[in-house]
């Protein structure tokens, strides 16, 4: 039996315009109302035609998050958290893997998808800040990511700076005195690599240590290879590090894997640190000590900020976000073993 909002009404014993309200969200409804027809609801099983409600208001009940590299487990557990969020808020979300290409990031912007979604997460590494303002199209954007700035759209990063210098601000504080960086990167002075590099180097400076450009290694990419090769660049200098901060897990656990190749002790002989907190960084040998930007914040709150946009519902003018990260300490700079967490 189809459950019709009618019905929920009658038993409630509330009017067919208030179940409505409480439906749709509507409008305030009091709490003894609301629970009344909640309860109703679950008696009768009652469950929203979505596609419907789509239909009447001219949506597609569908979001699209765009980001560069599916495979990263760092976007993977970030979509996860924004999937969730989607779903509740009753909208589906699909991924789009740009790869990091400039000509797909570029038609996504100007809006190549907005006849089959209502909205954009978009994560982009490619195009620019005068592209993205050039855009013309009305679809709702949400930007996460240190892509682009300074644009008239909700945008949600992390301080890289901040993350950065409390990374090795702990290398420092472990008396490491030669520390390194893997995964600096040419290109635009607002990236998260150059953001992440000028916050080691302030770091170094803070502690009245020296910065040395032969303890700087940049990388291709930002994968496990990429640290791999990096870390045995670093082990055939004449004084390899005794610490080494990634740009990311991912190019941490590579490194580790050198330095493992190499005969060498981590940490004893070489502490290593990187940023996101990915669950293979908890499990590797040894565990990874990280720094974690909060995913799940990011995930939730970008989704909810699009769907605010894409309701009409009364938001703030265009905000920038700092989700907040904490550093998570493990054996590959405190050494071991400790629990899993």
């Amino acid at each position: 039996m189809v459950v019709s909002l009618k019905d929920i009404a009658e038993r409630a014993g509330v009017s067919l315009a208030t179940v409505s309200n409480v439906v749709n969200g509507y409008r305030p409804v009091g709490e003894a109302t609301r629970l009344k027809v909640q309860e109703a609801i679950d008696e009768l099983g009652y469950s929203p035609n979505l596609s419907a409600r789509h239909l009447r208001s001219g949506r597609t009940g569908i979001v699209v998050l765009a980001i560069p590299e599916l495979n990263n487990p760092y976007f993977a557990e970030l979509a996860g958290a924004a999937i969730r969020e989607a779903a509740g808020l009753g909208y589906t979300l699909v991924m789009e893997d740009t790869a990091g290409d400039r000509d797909k990031e570029l038609m996504l912007a100007m809006g190549s998808r907005r006849q089959v979604m209502d909205g954009l997460i978009f994560s982009p590494v490619s195009i620019t800040r005068e592209e993205v303002l050039a855009r013309s199209v009305s679809t709702p954007l949400v930007l996460i990511g240190e892509g682009v700035y300074d644009v008239p759209h909700d945008h949600i990063a992390i301080d890289n700076i901040a993350a950065s210098h409390a990374a090795v601000q702990h290398l420092v504080s472990l008396d490491r005195h030669r520390i390194a960086f893997i995964g600096s990167q040419p290109g635009d002075l607002r990236q998260s690599a150059h953001l992440r590099f000028l916050g080691y180097r302030r770091a170094l400076g803070a502690a009245g240590l020296p910065f040395e450009d032969a303890l700087v290694v940049s990388t291709a990419l930002f994968g496990r290879m990429d640290g791999l090769r990096a870390m045995r660049h670093l082990l055939d200098l004449p004084e390899p590090p005794d610490a080494v901060f990634a740009y990311n897990d991912l190019i941490a656990i590579g490194a580790m894997r050198a330095i493992g190749e190499a005969g060498r002790r981590i940490p004893d002989d070489i502490a290593v640190i990187g940023i996101d907190d990915i669950e293979e960084g908890r499990f590797s040998t040894p565990t990874l000590t990280t720094v974690a930007p909060d995913k799940e914040y990011i995930g939730r709150l970008a989704v909810q900020a699009l769907v605010a946009r894409i309701e009409g519902k009364p938001v703030s003018p265009p905000y920038d976000v700092q989700p907040p990260f904490r550093l998570i300490t493990r054996e590959s700079t405190l050494g071991g073993p400790r629990p899993v967490r």
